[in-house]
This record gives C-alpha cells, sequence and structure tokens, in this order.
C-alpha cells in the first residue's frame, strides 16, 4: 500500500481481527406482549362490540320527516296606491329567514310545541335505549338540547331558503313535528308582519288626526278673521271698491269740465260755477278717503286698510289650503295602510310539504360504528406509541 510516495508493508502478524457479537437470539412472547394484546381489546375491540350490540339490540329506529320553505313577500300594489300615487306601506323580508333560522333552534318554539304536541312523550321511547330516547323527567333546557340533535336545520343566506329534517321514533310523530313546527314558523311570520302593519296603520292614523287637527284650526282662524272684518272676499271688495273709485274720478272728470265751460260761458258770480266747485271738492275727498281705506293704520282689524286686510286673508287662506292637501295626502295614506293591512303581505310558503318516512334511516349504525373504531384505533396507537416512547428512553 502506498501513501505519499511511501510504501507501507502490514505483514500478517498487524493485523488484528475485530470480536463479532453472536446473532440476536429468536424473540419470545413477553408479559408487554399481553398488555398491548389487552389494551387493543379493551380500547378497540369492546367499545366496538358494545356499540354495535347497543346499536342493533337496543337503539330505536329513527325516521325522518322534511319540510322546506321560505319567506315570501307580496309587492302588488293595492288601488289606492295606484289612483292617488302614494307609496304603499311595504314590509321588507331580508331578514326574516334569518329571525326564523334563529326561532327553530330556540326555547320559545320547543317549549310552544312542547304545549301543543307533547314533545318529551314523542320523543320518548322506551327505558332502555338511554342514549336516543329522551328522559321524560328532563327540564326545559334538556329538551331544549335534545331538540337540537333531532332537528336538523339547513339554511341558505343567498336564496333564503330553509330546510328542516326532523327525526322521531314513529314516521306519524316525525310528521306531526313537522306540520307543528311549520304552524309555529307561519304565525311567527304573520304576528311579525301584522305588527309591521299595525305600527304603519298607527303611524298613518297619528298623521291622519294631526292633519284633521290642523285643518280644522286653519279654517276656524279664517272664519273668525271673517266675522271679525265682516269681509267674506276681501278680493272681491276690493274689485268693488275700485269701480267705486274709478266711477267718482269719471264724476270728477264731468263736473270739472262742466265747472270750466260755466266759467267761459257765464258770469263769474254764477251760482251753478258754486255748486260745481263744491261737488268737485266733494268728489276728491270722497276719492281720498276711499283711497285712504288701502293704506290706513288703524289699531284694529276692522278699522285696518284694505292691503292689510288682504295680506292678513292671504295667509289664512294658504295655510288652509295648505291644511287640505296635507288632510289629502294623510288620507290618502291611511287608506293605502288599512289597504296593506287587509291582505297578508308575508307569508312563509312551503316548497316541500312535511313528508312522511315508510322506512327508518336512522341512527346510521355503520356510521356509528365505524365512527368508534377510527376512534377507538386511533386512541390505541397514540397510547402505543407513548408507552414505547417512555421505555425506550430507559
Amino acid at each position: 500500500m502506498e501513501k505519499n510516495g511511501n510504501v507501507l508493508e502490514i505483514s500478517a502478524e498487524d493485523i488484528r481481527y475485530r470480536s463479532v457479537k453472536a446473532p440476536a437470539k429468536r424473540s419470545t412472547v413477553k408479559f408487554r406482549h399481553f398488555g398491548i394484546a389487552l389494551s387493543f381489546l379493551i380500547i378497540v375491540i369492546a367499545p366496538i362490540a358494545a356499540s354495535g350490540w347497543y346499536l342493533y339490540t337496543r337503539a330505536s329506529d329513527q325516521f325522518a320527516s322534511t319540510v322546506a320553505f321560505t319567506v315570501r313577500t307580496e309587492d302588488a300594489m293595492s288601488p289606492v296606491d295606484l289612483f292617488g300615487g302614494i307609496a304603499a306601506v311595504s314590509g321588507a323580508s331580508t331578514s326574516d329567514p334569518d329571525i326564523l333560522y334563529e326561532f327553530i333552534q330556540s326555547q320559545e318554539l320547543v317549549k310552544a310545541l312542547d304545549e301543543r304536541i307533547d314533545l318529551k312523550s314523542l320523543f320518548h321511547t322506551s327505558e332502555e335505549d338511554f342514549v336516543f330516547s329522551f328522559d321524560e323527567t328532563g327540564t326545559i333546557e334538556d329538551l331544549v338540547d335534545y331538540w337540537n340533535r333531532m332537528v336538523r336545520t339547513t339554511y341558505d343566506a343567498g336564496t333564503g331558503l330553509i330546510e328542516v329534517r326532523v327525526l322521531a321514533f314513529d314516521p306519524n310523530d316525525a310528521q306531526r313535528i313537522t306540520q307543528a313546527l311549520f304552524a309555529e314558523s307561519s304565525e311567527l311570520i304573520n304576528n311579525m308582519s301584522a305588527i309591521a302593519q299595525d305600527d304603519a296603520t298607527r303611524f298613518a292614523q297619528e298623521e291622519l288626526d294631526a292633519a284633521v287637527s290642523r285643518l280644522k284650526d286653519a279654517r276656524t282662524a279664517l272664519a273668525r278673521y271673517r266675522s271679525e272684518t265682516q269681509i267674506a272676499d276681501p278680493t272681491a271688495d276690493i274689485a268693488a271698491q275700485m269701480g267705486l273709485i274709478e266711477n267718482m274720478k269719471m264724476q270728477l272728470a264731468q263736473a270739472l269740465v262742466d265747472h270750466d265751460v260755466l266759467i267761459k260761458t257765464t258770469v263769474p258770480n254764477d251760482s251753478r260755477i258754486e255748486r260745481l266747485a263744491l261737488r268737485i271738492d266733494v268728489i276728491q275727498e270722497r276719492i281720498e278717503e276711499e283711497r285712504d281705506k288701502f293704506s290706513s293704520d288703524g289699531n284694529s282689524e276692522k278699522d285696518s286698510g284694505f292691503s292689510t286686510i288682504l295680506a292678513e286673508f292671504e295667509r289664512l287662506a294658504v295655510d288652509n289650503r295648505f291644511a287640505e292637501e296635507n288632510y289629502t295626502a294623510a288620507l290618502a295614506a291611511y287608506y293605502a295602510a288599512k289597504a296593506d293591512a287587509n291582505r297578508q303581505s308575508r307569508y312563509l310558503a312551503a316548497h316541500l310539504q312535511p313528508t312522511l318516512a315508510e322506512r327508518a334511516e336512522y341512527p346510521e349504525r355503520i356510521k356509528y360504528i365505524l365512527l368508534i373504531a377510527a376512534f377507538a384505533m386511533l386512541t390505541w396507537f397514540i397510547l402505543a406509541l407513548v408507552y414505547y416512547s417512555i421505555r425506550d428512553r430507559r
């Protein structure tokens, strides 16, 4: 053998033989092996056998009844809405399925059904089936927990569809429970719709009462003002007054012409000239008095000028017209609310009526046994690995 340019010679005497261990002995069954086998029997085989024995000899058959429904909203407009253009009182149902979904799982529904069809007795099958049967001595809280085990609710928030599957130990009982559940759910939706309609009707009634009160006050104020001023229609009176002034102006013009003619055709001391001059003065005074009525600053309404009377009358007339229009709108809204309350705007529509089962689909015995077997095997494997891990560390 050559290494780094030098030749190394190894003689036979320098060869050393290492000692070789003897082959492993044949394994034998030891006590720990019996322990592992015993643990497998206790942890795996025994639960599988016990569950299989119970499921096939003690567990009662369960029948399923299914109902599917959704909340519908009536969007049709009433004749009052079409005639008057008043928006109908609409009940939004966007959150109704959510409320209904929670209601199906609530204690309120379970209690109502128990009082209606005696749920405790329907869910109690026998004393032997203590796992799936309900204990009739249980409290309402126990019944709610058991209800959520026997009732499976599926809710699609996108479409608002709700499907409920009810399990019972008799097919007729399952259908009966499903029918009662649908009836209670429908009653809940009807009550919610009625409350909304009552609120809308009450609000419309309050608005109508307020409009009637405003209209009465406006008409009373207008009637009182007419009584105080002794003027039924100031516009007509002003037109008559203006006609009177125009007539006197024509008389004044004629008197002035006659006066000028007499001055030029008669002697200065003619008595007719004096009478015409007096007539002219009287007409001018009367015209001024009539004009003053339009701008008088009297302290009382009776003595006030036509402009003040007309302004106040117009204000009262505008208030009266506004009150009448408000009353008309409030009356139309009230009739619309009443029409909407007379029809069921929201209701529960079942697209799958409660079904009647012909064979038992539950309990799912094979499924339960396989689940128990898988859980037992997993538990046994974990315990075995833990045992050998501790043993190898010693």
